[in-house]
């Protein structure tokens, strides 16, 4: 017999006067004047024994899983584990007092649910200290309905929350843990590892409320090297550590799903944890210059290629790489590497060095037919379509520049599109130029063909 039959029961035991349709058309009753996304038949059943005065508190568990709460369930003890963890949050009532919020996630064998901290729970020294895998305890927590329906626990004055070192039957966080290849659309609390792939640029913008925020973009690669978008929406550099190595595991708890403008995408939020494996101290980076690139805003910025034949990006912010001609060899030592992304700034030293040894350009040339989908790519082509360039508006209603152009060496013919003020690269070319295209992007585009995208570190040397 099911908790809800046992329930039932022992409310017909008490209300001998009613009848079962009678309490059942009740429950209807309390979920239509409620809203039944915010009430299941138990908790309604809850609300309609509290009318007639009747306890059934004493029927419930003493602990629960994660799949049995329901809305208006009160004094729930249970044991999950911590999937992941925002910061604490303060905000004002409508009366102006201040309170703080912080969430999390919990899992068990069975479910994911979001817990909410208040006021002082919100702001305990050991929430602090707990992290993605930790096994707690959840004491005398109430539930209620977020802005979906789903079950939430609140931990309020009454309610607590401690660390514990039992044994449990609830997996581990590496056994829920999924390779970014594996994730599917429309899917939530994900924990997914993968491999970058590139550089984290960080975005600055003003939200809805109008207040200025910040996210982190990036791609992962999966097992199967395919790549797919990662935003963090709420998070900034100050996460990061100073050393991202190229193809570092990244390990992101606390991700959902969508689809967005270039497919599938992972979203995290402010609650959202990261780790990075990677190298905690700097290392000097042997590069051969390839080219030098100085934005209108002033920025310079570079590309290399190392000895392993990676091209490197290079952010200068300091100046001093526009001192040095293409082709040197440089040794640096960045202030932070993020991927195959360096910055130099006035912590870093940058000299001239010998080593031939490096490779040179056409070292680094890719057949347009073995091109797959991946950064920092060299092509040397000839120009089949002058480039044609158009404005586009977007969804927002900002209107940018797109210019593209058709190409082809003796393998294959791919389309080169640039966007924004990368659109200023082609201006310069024709029908029938040959070029080499320096650090340039392939995307899957229109029918999943693949397409080479412009970044702001490409380069296009013509040739004849």
């Amino acid at each position: 017999m099911s908790e809800f039959e046992d329930l039932l029961s022992k409310l017909l035991e008490n209300a001998p006067e009613l009848s079962r349709s009678v309490i059942e058309e009740r429950i209807s009753e309390k979920k239509d004047k409620i809203g039944s996304g915010y009430l299941t038949d138990q908790g309604a059943l809850f609300l309609v024994a509290s009318d007639l005065g009747i306890s059934l508190q004493e029927s419930q568990k003493t602990e629960i899983e994660l799949k049995d709460l329901f809305v208006g369930a009160k004094e729930v003890t249970l044991q999950s584990r911590v999937l992941n963890l925002s910061p604490a949050k303060q905000f004002t009532k409508k009366d102006g007092t201040p309170f703080f919020l912080r969430t999390m996630t919990v899992y068990d064998s069975n479910s994911r649910v979001s817990v909410k901290l208040w006021d002082e729970k919100a702001t305990l020294p050991e929430i602090e200290n707990l992290k993605p895998g930790d096994l707690i305890k959840i004491i005398k927590a109430y539930v209620k309905s977020d802005l979906t329906g789903s079950p939430t626990l609140n931990i309020g004055s009454g309610a607590t929350i401690e660390s514990t070192k039992s044994t449990s039957n609830i997996p581990l966080i590496d056994s829920i843990t999924i390779d970014v290849s594996e994730v599917k659309e429309n899917q939530k609390d994900l924990v997914v590892v993968g491999n970058i792939a590139g550089m984290v640029n960080l975005l600055e913008f003003t939200n809805s409320k109008g207040q200025p925020s910040t996210a982190l973009k990036f791609r992962l690669k999966g097992k199967t090297n395919n790549l797919i978008n990662v935003v963090l929406w709420g998070k900034d550099e100050s996460i990061l550590p100073k050393i991202i190595s190229p193809d570092a595991e990244i390990k992101l708890y606390g991700v959902r799903t969508k689809t967005g403008n270039q497919g599938l995408e992972i979203h995290g939020n402010d609650a959202t944890v990261i780790e990075i494996e990677g190298k905690q101290e700097i290392e000097p980076i042997t590069v051969r210059l390839l080219s030098v690139i100085k934005s209108d805003s002033g920025q310079t910025t570079a590309l290399g290629i190392d000895k392993s034949k990676k091209m490197i990006q290079i952010t200068d912010v300091s100046g001093v790489i526009e001192t040095f001609d293409s082709n040197s060899i440089l040794e640096c030592m960045p202030s932070k590497v993020f991927g195959d992304v360096i910055r130099i700034d006035q912590d870093s030293f940058v000299r001239k060095i010998d080593d031939e040894s490096l490779p040179n350009i056409s070292d680094l040339r890719t057949k347009i037919s073995d091109v797959k989908e991946g950064n920092n790519l060299c092509i040397e082509s000839i120009i089949l379509k002058a480039p044609e360039r158009r404005e586009i508006q977007t969804k927002k209603g900002e209107t940018i520049s797109l210019s593209e152009m058709f190409v082809e060496d003796d393998s294959a013919q791919i389309w080169i599109k640039a966007w924004r003020k990368q659109a200023d690269l082609l201006s310069n070319f024709t029908l029938g130029d040959i070029i080499t295209v320096l650090g340039v992007n392939a995307k899957p585009g229109l029918e999943g063909q693949i397409e080479l995208v412009l970044t702001p570190y490409s380069k296009i040397i013509k040739k004849n």
